[in-house]
């Protein structure tokens, strides 16, 4: 179909649902006596009932997760699958396929596989010095790698200005706390990824940069007044959207904003809450469509998030979704089985109801509806060689992860890590050591670490110390021991948007408990370092706001903003952050990133 017709047929009020739904297919179960809850079959190639379920209900769109994604040639042959069934519809519109690939520490493609880059903190570290270029150079790879996969909508960039040291789930994913520093790199970003017909999606709106709480597990608020709003949250938003950088869609935010909406709903529990963002009218309608004057394509996060699933049934949160101005309703039911697929008709058919019966208005329906087939139509969502798959298959094999997009990877990884006190002193340090003694998180880290700190110093020997499930004795009279020590701390804990979503909220609950005790841990190392007078060098892995707790015990300081790790076959462990980070450390680069958050000491 071409991209100039799509607009013009009027499509019908099924076809109108259709379009505004963007469904997970994470997981499919096809035995009957597998509950949706325990299903977790990954599903990697589209079956029947999820293909005649696109073609009949004329989906508009899927987002993909990492367990749908498991080499160059299965994920190209899985995106096909998905545009056959969309095209086989009555509309025959292609699907969005979406993913949330922002680089760093949120990546859906396998690391191995992709090029993941080191993430939006690590960019605002560099932005001192090389302006907008890795913002722009970094979009520019993952939507090369995407496009080549058949993967046409990205969430990201995400624009959210991080002012709380505390929050759980943006932190690095932040380009930092300066709002223009924010919409510069922001708007760089978005315009990489559309020229390379992969359409971004800014988030999330009106900003998750002042929050403590996950919107994953609980129901965030910001106290800001509406100036503070303005200038903070929604500057990076408005700026974009005024230089005319036109992001074909923004990610609401499910988060209450008392300041520009304090109006109610009761939950399904009977309880009285200020409205989420996400169905704020005021928010997404009065104030992104009217005020800022945004005319593209509005979506939200993922319905099954608890900040929404915890108060509203599935029906109720996608029609007030609908009824605050949100063209996409995104993960509104998990289909994971046959039952699920019941679940999404009678969903479907709720939504017909509430148009006809005026609960939902059908003009404003209709409108947005024809916004998302606009969108459509501006953008070419079909690769190249869509009706070859050997084809497509030797394009993806050739684009991901080669070795130019590997090369910038590594130069922004270098680019990246600040020098927070002494890092070139570090050198000396490591050069008068016998021993070293290399604190981490877990073995992987360690590993990585000490391998690419081998590679230069063959006579140096290295103990790795890893903090889940150490033993203090021995690792005291380790310390004791050594000639240096290198410890690092990656904080927060990851959030479940990380690992991939709310089916990960039990294994990330599990983890943030044997996370719990490290800080402690580590921090009883480091003052028995200090005290008996160690050359100590602390390295802060994720979000530098952990340099004000361990610093004062450290002889030198660096921050990387990133602890990827791309390969791990077993007996190699490496990342670019780690490769880059031991250069630093012997001298070989010079750290040149600049702090882009604040650190209270």
């Amino acid at each position: 179909m071409s991209a100039s017709s799509l607009a013009a047929p009027a499509l019908t009020l099924k076809q109108q649902i259709g379009q505004k739904l963007m469904l997970d297919f994470r997981y499919y179960c096809e035995d009957k006596d597998i509950s949706s809850a325990r299903c977790r079959a990954p599903m990697t190639t589209l079956p029947a009932p999820l293909a005649e379920l696109l073609t009949q209900q004329q989906i508009g769109g899927v987002i993909l997760f990492a367990e749908n994604l498991e080499n160059s040639a299965q994920m190209v042959e899985l995106t096909q699958q998905l545009q056959r069934a969309a095209q086989q519809s009555e509309l025959g519109a292609p699907l969005f396929i979406s993913i949330d690939q922002e680089g760093g520490r949120v990546a859906r493609i396998p690391r191995e596989l992709g090029t993941a880059m080191t993430g939006n903190m690590s960019i605002g570290a560099t932005y001192a010095r090389h302006g907008t270029d890795f913002a722009r150079r970094s979009a520019e790879v993952i939507a090369t790698e995407l496009n080549a996969l058949g993967i046409n909508l990205n969430y990201a960039p995400t624009v959210d200005v991080n002012m709380n040291p505390d929050n759980p789930v943006i932190n690095v994913r932040s380009f930092g706390e300066d709002p223009q520093l924010v919409a510069e790199l922001g708007g760089a970003q978005v315009d990489a990824y559309q020229q390379h017909q992969v359409i971004a999606a800014l988030k999330h709106f009106p900003g998750h940069g002042d929050t403590n709480v996950d919107s994953h597990t609980g129901l965030p608020r910001v106290a800001h007044d509406k100036a503070q709003v303005m200038a903070q949250d929604i500057a990076p938003f408005k700026q974009i959207i005024d230089a005319g950088h036109a992001p074909g869609m923004i990610m609401t935010a499910h988060i209450q904003y008392p300041a520009l909406d304090n109006s109610t709903f009761v939950s399904k529990d009977g309880d009285t809450m200020i409205k989420p963002a996400t169905m704020s009218r005021a928010i997404m309608t009065d104030l992104l469509r009217d005020e800022l004057g945004y005319s593209g394509v509005t979506i939200t996060d993922a319905l099954d998030m608890a900040g929404i699933s915890h108060f509203f049934s599935a029906e109720d949160a996608v029609i007030n979704t609908f009824k605050a101005g949100v063209d996409i309703a995104l993960m509104p039911i998990a289909v994971r089985n046959q039952d699920d697929i019941a679940k999404l008709n009678a969903l479907i058919d709720a939504l017909e109801k509430a148009v006809q019966s005026g609960e939902l208005d059908a003009t404003e329906f209709k409108q947005s509806a024809s916004r998302i087939m606009a969108l459509k139509a501006s953008y070419q969502l079909l690769p190249k060689h869509h009706k070859k798959l050997s084809k497509q298959q030797a394009v993806a094999k050739q684009v991901l992860g080669n070795p130019k997009h590997r090369a910038l990877e590594a130069e922004l990884a270098s680019a990246a890590i600040t020098d927070i006190k002494n890092g070139k002193n570090t050198a000396s340090m490591l050069k008068n050591a016998k021993s070293v003694a290399i604190i981490m998180p877990d073995t992987r880290k360690c590993m990585a670490l000490e391998q690419a700190l081998q590679a230069n110093l063959k006579d140096t020997q290295f103990h790795c110390l890893s903090l889940q499930g150490h033993d203090p004795v021995k690792t005291q009279a380790l310390i004791a021991e050594v000639d240096l020590v290198i410890a690092g701390n990656a904080s927060p804990a990851q959030s479940a948007v990380e690992i991939g979503g709310m089916d990960d909220s039990d294994a990330i609950a599990a983890f943030a408990l044997s996370q719990a005790q490290q800080p402690d841990a580590l921090e009883r190392l480091l003052k028995q370092a200090k005290n008996t007078q160690k050359p100590t060098v602390f390295v802060s892995l994720r979000a530098p706001y952990d340099i004000a707790r361990f610093g004062s015990y450290a002889d030198a300081i660096l921050a990387t903003y990133a602890y990827n790790i791309d390969v791990d076959d077993g007996e190699t462990v490496q990342g670019p952050a780690f490769n880059a980070l031991a250069k630093v450390l012997l001298g070989q680069q010079i750290p040149s990133g600049q702090l882009p958050v604040t650190i209270k000491q």
